[in-house]
C-alpha cells in the first residue's frame, strides 16, 4: 500500500501537510557556534518534500534554520510548493512599527521570499501590552503584502479570544499538546472551533520520549546528557508524573500500536492529529543526522478506535495535569523548558509602564494616556506597602482591545492592572480588593467569570456593579487595591 500525506487548508490560499517538519533541532545540532553548511542540509531535508512533507517550522532564533529553509525552496519544482512558516520571538519590551517591520525584513532575506507564508508571534508577557502593539503593526504589514498570513504561539485561549475580537486577523496558534500535555484539549479548542482558528501541535513526541526507544528502558541523566528537546520534555514528564508514568503511558501506546503494526510514535502523533481543532502537527527533524519519512507516512495508515482511545485514556487518567494555559511554560513557574527557567530566552522584564517618585513618598505608575494630565490621576499609586490602581478600561491606544467582547475587555484590563502592579513592585496576587464596572447587565456572568480565570486563585474582595461608563465602546472598568506587606 502506497501511503500519503494527508493535507488541509489552513487558509483558503495555504494547503498544508498534516505532518509538518520542525527544524527547532538545528540550533541543537549549532550548539557548538558552528552553522550548518546550508546547502547540503537543505538537500537532506528535500526527501521529505519527495515524500509529500511540504510544510516546514522554524523560527527567528532556531540558528540557520531560515537560511536552510531558503535553500531548500530554491531547489524544489514548481510543482512541488513548500510551505515555510517562521516565527518572531522579541525581547520583552517596547515594540514599534519600525521594530516589527526589521524583524519581518530579516526574515524575509534569510528565507529570500518577497512575501512570509506564515508568521507566529510569541509574547512573553500580557502584563505589557507591547505585545498587542507588536500584533497590530504585524497586520499593517499583512496589508502592505509582506507578510501573508498572521499566526501565534503559545498564546492562551483567554489571549487568544481577546487577538481575534480585537479583529486582528489571525488564523492559527502553535502550542504544545501531546499524551503527556492534553491542555490544549479544553478551553483552547473550543474558542479555535468557534472561532474558525487552527492548531499546530509541537511536542507531540515529546522530545522524542513517546518512543519505542524508551519503552522499559531505565530512566537516562537526561538533565547533563540529553538534547535539548530531551531536557525541555523531561520537565514536562517530571510533572505529569515522572518515569513511572511515562511507562504506563508507552505501554498503553505499544498495546494500540501492535494492534496496527505502527510504532508508539504513530500512536502518540495519530492521537492529537485526531483532536477536533488541531490541522496539523510538528515533527522535529534532524537533517543529515536521522530521518523518520518513512515511519511518520505511517501516520496516515489508520485511525483509532474506541478500543484505542478507551486504553489510553486510561493510562492518562494516571497523569498529574501539566498545571496553567496553553503557553504558561514560557510564563510562570515551573519554566518547562530546556534549562528549566527562562534564562537561555530572556535577559530581564522591563516594566510595563512608567514610574515617577514624588517627594512626599508616593510612586506613580503613568501610562502616557493623556487623559491622565487632562484629568489629573495616574494608571496606580504606590504608598509604602499600598497600591492603588485606577479604574481601567480596555482602552489602548485609539481602540478598545476587545472589541464587543466583555470578556475579552475584561481580561484586557486585568492585564494593564498587572502591568501597573508590576511596575511598582507588586503583583497580581497582591491584590486585596477589585471592584467591577459593567455596561450592560447581561453581560455580568461573562466578566464574572473571566475575574474568576485571573483572581480565582487569590480571591479579593469583590464589588460588582451595572453602570454607565464614559466612552461608548467600553463595556467593562475594572479598579483594584493591593497589599505588598505579605509579599
Amino acid at each position: 500500500m502506497t501511503l500519503t500525506v494527508d493535507r488541509v487548508a489552513l487558509a483558503p490560499d495555504l494547503s498544508i501537510s498534516r505532518v509538518l517538519t520542525g527544524l527547532w533541532q538545528i540550533a541543537d545540532m549549532e550548539r557548538d557556534g558552528r552553522a550548518l553548511d546550508p546547502e547540503p542540509t537543505a538537500r537532506a531535508l528535500r526527501s521529505y518534500v519527495d515524500a509529500g512533507f511540504t510544510s516546514f517550522d522554524m523560527a527567528d532564533h532556531y540558528g540557520s534554520a531560515e537560511i536552510v529553509a531558503s535553500h531548500l525552496r530554491e531547489g524544489t519544482s514548481d510543482a512541488h510548493p513548500v510551505q515555510l512558516f517562521t516565527k518572531w520571538v522579541p525581547k520583552p519590551g517596547p515594540l514599534t512599527l519600525g521594530d516589527t517591520r526589521a524583524a519581518v525584513e530579516r526574515s524575509r532575506q534569510r528565507l529570500r521570499t518577497r512575501r512570509l507564508d506564515l508568521l507566529q508571534f510569541h509574547a512573553w508577557s500580557y502584563a505589557d501590552p507591547s505585545w498587542i502593539d507588536a500584533l497590530l503593526h504585524l497586520q499593517a504589514l499583512k496589508a502592505e503584502g509582506l507578510i501573508a498570513h498572521i499566526g501565534l504561539t503559545n498564546v492562551d485561549a483567554a489571549h487568544l479570544n481577546m487577538v481575534l475580537a480585537t479583529g486582528i486577523e489571525v488564523i492559527s496558534n502553535q502550542v504544545c499538546f501531546s499524551l503527556l500535555d492534553r491542555r490544549a484539549a479544553g478551553r483552547m479548542s473550543d474558542v479555535c472551533r468557534a472561532r474558525g482558528v487552527k492548531l499546530l501541535a509541537y511536542g507531540t513526541l515529546a522530545g522524542g520520549w513517546l518512543s519505542n526507544r524508551w519503552l522499559g528502558q531505565p530512566e537516562p541523566d537526561w538533565e547533563r546528557n540529553g538534547t535539548w528537546s530531551q531536557m525541555k520534555y523531561g520537565r514536562f514528564m517530571r510533572v505529569a508524573g515522572g518515569w513511572d508514568a511515562l511507562q504506563r503511558v508507552l505501554r498503553a501506546a505499544d498495546a494500540v500500536a501492535r494492534r496496527h503494526d505502527v510504532s508508539i510514535a504513530n500512536v502518540a502523533s495519530r492521537y492529537v492529529l485526531e483532536q477536533p481543532a488541531v490541522a496539523g502537527i510538528i515533527i522535529g527533524a534532524r537533517p543529515g543526522e536521522r530521518e523518520h519519512i518513512a515511519d511518520n507516512l505511517r501516520v496516515f495508515s489508520f485511525s483509532l478506535t474506541g478500543e484505542d482511545r478507551e486504553e489510553l485514556h486510561a493510562a492518562l487518567a494516571t497523569l498529574r495535569p501539566i498545571p496553567g494555559e496553553c503557553g504558561d511554560e514560557y510564563r510562570k513557574p515551573p519554566f518547562l523548558t530546556a534549562s528549566g527557567d527562562l534564562s537561555h530566552h530572556v535577559d530581564s522584564f522591563p516594566a510595563p509602564y512608567a514610574v515617577q517618585r514624588r517627594a512626599d513618598g508616593r510612586v506613580l505608575c503613568l501610562s502616557g494616556t493623556p487623559w491622565e494630565d487632562i484629568a489629573g490621576f495616574s494608571r496606580a499609586t504606590r504608598r509604602g506597602t499600598r497600591v492603588h490602581v485606577s479604574g481601567t478600561t480596555a482602552t489602548h491606544g485609539d481602540r478598545a482591545i476587545g472589541g464587543t467582547d466583555a470578556a475579552a475587555q475584561t481580561h484586557f484590563a486585568i492585564d494593564k492592572i498587572e502591568g501597573a502592579l508590576q511596575s511598582l513592585g507588586a503583583r497580581l496576587e497582591d491584590v486585596v480588593r477589585t471592584r467591577v464596572f459593567v455596561k450592560r447587565l447581561e453581560d455580568w456572568e461573562a466578566v464574572a467569570r473571566a475575574h474568576g480565570e485571573r483572581f480565582g486563585h487569590i480571591q479579593p474582595a469583590n464589588t460588582l456593579v451595572a453602570a454607565s461608563l464614559v466612552g461608548d465602546e467600553y463595556l467593562v472598568e475594572v479598579e483594584a487595591e493591593a497589599d505588598v506587606s505579605g509579599a
